[in-house]
This record gives structure tokens, sequence and C-alpha cells, in this order.
């Protein structure tokens, strides 16, 4: 046989794509030459290829190969996924194994020049994008490419292993039954935290409600320690949100856990250096996840958010509005999960200390290190805290601060009050939704129009309040009102920082 076709799949962000690998096997001078678009790794399949071949002692065929790859899409094929297929291809047309033997399989892996098959990045996504056929893959990623698989999927560790399978030589390797694993994540308990019972409330409150969480006050206050514990505090992931974070991870090349399903909120805390293309993501011609993408359905931490770069923090607001980023290159275009609970923590001035008197900044410093932060951007965050150092008597106390098992408990069961009434959490809760959802005590709104009235809320802050006012109910208790108390700390927690911080402007 000099033509044959077999299925395989490439990775465009984070969803895979079937490709149909055609290869031809013709008369003329000796060569290789793979078409379709292909990237440099495909590009250098040939050599794999012919080495993994040779040391498994399968013939390379001395004649004229083609091999293109078609999807149907004009988009850029990447990656060594694709190694296992072609080589199968071509000892069909060299006619060591039938194409009758091959026809129910497509086949994911890259080879080593020793014939082993190893991973490759987004092998979730791959298998997933493959629903009509047997999906053979590298034995060392079986059970995260099972995970999420609702076909039959195979796991071979060598390209002898999987011809003598193919041969009916060897029976194939039979996994054990998927089982729960339950994982042991270390995590930082909110007991450590000693004071800061504002902040400590706020962060409750924005894990309950997935509000977004402004940190500002002087180093070593706990900022980061707060945030740090703040992934501890949320409840595990649902089905699909676990699935959703598998993929994105698979995709990125993460290291799943032993389970092979992310099911417990990511925490991503990239560097204050890190580049426009690494938190957004892109870069290659596969569009890789960028950071905000990896912290889907959990958490992404700024750690000095004035120490970044203002195009970085700028390109989180339309993610953080809609939960997807979108990313458009000359070839191609994706739209990435970037549903994502963000925290930051800054400091109030450059010298850190922003108290008159202690501060040591002059006008223009000040000047130039507020003009990091647009006023977009912090009006994104329904939750702005001022954190001071810890009095010495809560630094010494005896008496332990509340733990992250007790706050979780009362944030699952606040998200479950959210979920029953509106079907998503508060912060997702639509305008017109409010006065269905959350509606106002005659206190509480007389509350919000006096602050109104005076200019100390915008349109979008006024929003912001009521779902945050909500959240506040929801985790005292469940009533169908918000009352003034809850739009009162509410207000209290959006402009307790210096003026400078907030969206809104704040009465003198």
């Amino acid at each position: 046989m000099a033509f044959v076709s077999l299925r395989s799949a490439t990775l465009l962000g984070v969803q895979g794509a079937p490709v149909e690998i055609e290869i031809h096997l013709g008369m003329g001078l000796p060569g290789f030459t793979i078409v379709g678009q292909p990237d440099e790794s495909c590009r250098e399949s040939r050599d794999r290829v012919r080495a993994a071949l040779l040391s498994c002692d399968l013939p390379w065929p001395n004649r004229r190969i083609t091999v293109n790859l078609a999807n149907g899409a004009n988009e850029r094929k990447g990656g060594a996924g694709l190694d296992v297929a072609i080589a199968i291809g071509l000892l069909v047309v060299q006619e060591m194994l039938t194409a009758e033997a091959v026809a129910p399989y497509a086949f994911i892996g890259e080879l080593g020049l020793d014939g082993s098959l190893r991973g490759v990045a987004g092998v979730v996504p791959l298998v997933a994008a493959i629903d009509d056929r047997i999906v053979v893959v590298p034995k060392a990623v079986l059970r995260e490419a099972r995970v999420v698989s609702q076909h039959t999927v195979r796991g071979v560790a060598s390209l002898s292993e999987l011809v003598q399978c193919l041969r009916g030589e060897q029976q194939w390797y039979q996994p054990e039954p998927l089982t729960s694993i339950r994982e042991e994540y270390e995590q930082s308990d909110m007991a450590d935290v000693r004071g800061q019972s504002a902040a400590r409330h706020a962060c409750e409150i924005a894990a309950a409600g997935a509000h977004h969480l402004l940190l500002v006050g002087p180093p070593g206050a706990g900022k980061s320690m707060l945030a740090q514990r703040l992934a501890g505090i949320l409840p595990d992931l649902s089905d699909t949100d676990a699935v959703t974070s598998t993929i994105v991870h698979s995709a990125a090349h993460i290291a799943l856990p032993q389970s092979g399903l992310v099911s417990r909120p990511p925490f991503r805390a990239p560097h204050h250096s890190t580049s426009l293309v690494a938190m957004v993501g892109g870069g290659t011609s596969a569009l890789r996840p960028g950071e905000i993408s990896l912290a889907t359905n959990g958490v992404l931490f700024l750690d000095e958010l004035g120490e970044f770069a203002p195009s970085v923090l700028d390109a989180l607001r339309q993610p953080l509005e809609e939960g997807v980023v979108r990313i458009a290159r000359a070839r191609s275009s994706v739209s990435l999960p970037a549903k994502f609970l963000l925290i930051a923590a800054t400091n109030p001035c450059p010298c850190g200390e922003g108290a008159p008197g202690i501060c040591v900044c002059d006008d223009r410093a000040k000047q130039k290190y507020l003009r990091r932060f647009s006023g977009p951007l912090l009006d994104r965050f329904d939750l702005r805290v001022a954190v001071t150092r810890p009095h010495v008597d809560e630094l010494l106390a005896a008496q332990p601060s509340e733990s992250s098992q007790q706050i979780a408990a009362r944030v699952m069961r606040a998200r479950q009050y959210a979920l029953q009434r509106g079907g998503c959490l508060n912060s997702a809760l639509p305008a017109d939704m409010l006065d269905v959802h959350a509606p106002l005590t005659e206190g509480a709104a007389k509350l919000l129009r006096n602050h109104l009235e005076r200019g100390r809320l915008s349109g979008r802050g006024y929003h912001r309040v009521r779902r945050v006012a909500r959240t506040i109910a929801d985790l005292h208790s469940e009533q169908e009102h918000v009352e003034e108390k809850h739009v009162a700390v509410a207000l209290a927690l959006r402009v307790g920082v210096q003026p400078q911080f907030s969206g809104d402007r704040v009465a003198q």
C-alpha cells in the first residue's frame, strides 16, 4: 500500500483539534517532506521517527515519503505529538501493519530515539478532541488521559509494544479502574494570622462571593500571608470546573495531581516582572495559556501590584469582566478561559509606609507610583481594604485565630445560598436581577442613595456594593433582604483605604 490516512490531534490554546495524517510512499529520490503548515517540532519528526524505527528493528523506507497534515482549517499544526501516528503510518505503507488493524485507533505521543513513547503537552484536550476512535497514548500519561475521556484510551510504553499489540501478538495493557484518590494538599491555615480582623473578614467575603480584593498596607502587615491562605477557605471545584482547570493545566504542561484531576482551586502568584505574554497567554504558534488562564476557577495573587508594568495590569480588565481572554494572531485566534478571583497586595507608596510623618517619598515619586494603577482597574476591585501592622498584644496572644476549616464552612454555606437563589455566585449577579435576588430594606436603599447623591459611588460601584452586601448577608444568615448594616460594611470595605487607591471619592 502506497497511501494511508491515520488520526491524531494537535493543540491550539487549550483546545485539541483532530488531524488527519496522510502518508504517501512514492517513486523518486529518497526524501521526507511534511506539508500542511507544520511547525518546527513537526518538521523534526523525521529524525525522531527514523531513529525510533531503527532502534526497534523496524524498517525505514528508502523511498520518497510525503506526509500531509490535514484538519480542514488553515492553521499551523504544532507539537511532537504526531510522531507515533507518522511512525505507524510508515509501517502501514511498508505493509508491516495492515490498514484494517490501525483503522479503529488514533495515536498521540512523542517518540524517543530509543523507541519509547513520551507524554506531550495537552494530552487531556488532545484526547478529548477525538471522539470516534480508540486513542493510544504513552503509558506515562494514561491516567490523566482517561480521567476526562468518555471513550476507550490505551496506553503503551514503546513503539515495539504498540506494533505487537496492533498485530495481535500481545494484549493491550489493562489499567486498573479509575478510583477517587484523596489528594493531600499542604495549605497554610488562617489561624496563623494574628489580628487583622477587618482583612480576615474581607478575605472571607471575597471567597464566599468571588469578589476581587485589594489589600493596601505597609511591608510586614500580613498582606501576602492573608492572600496565600485565602485559597484554603475556598471549596473544592465542581466536576465541570475541575475538568476545565485540568484541561488548562494539561495544555500548559503543568504536572497534574496523582488523581489526574485538578480538584482544588489553583493558586497562581506570578512575579511582578512577568511579561504581558506570560500573563495573558500566547507567545508561540500553539498560543500557550498564560497565568490568568492557569488561575481559572482559582486565585490569581498579584503581590507588589505597584511593581507590575501598567500594560500588564490593564490587560486584566477585559478578562475580569468576561471570564475569558481572546488572543488573535495573524494565522489563528483562540479564546482561553480566565475566570479567576483576583487578590492583589500593594504598598501605599514607593517607600511602603504611606503614613504622614513616616513616609519619605516626595510628591513626584508618589504620583509616578500611583499612575501605575488605572482607575478602571481599581474600580474592578469589589473590596479595597487597608491593612495595618498588628498590635504587639495581638502578635503575642496565646489564643489562636479562627482556623481555615471554620471559615471554609461558612464560605461553603454562603455559596450554596447564592447558587440555590440565583444560579451563580453573587459577584456574577446581573444588574437587572439585583432587585430580585438582593432586595434592599428601606434603610439600606436610603444609605446607598445618600452615597450616590454625594458622588461617592459610580454606577458600577453601586452595583458592586450591592453584590458585596448580598454576600455579607449570606454569611450571617439566609435572609431575603439586604439590610442597612450589610450595606454599611460593604461601603466600609470599599473605601477603607487612602483616597488615591479608591475608585470613589471619599468624603473628607
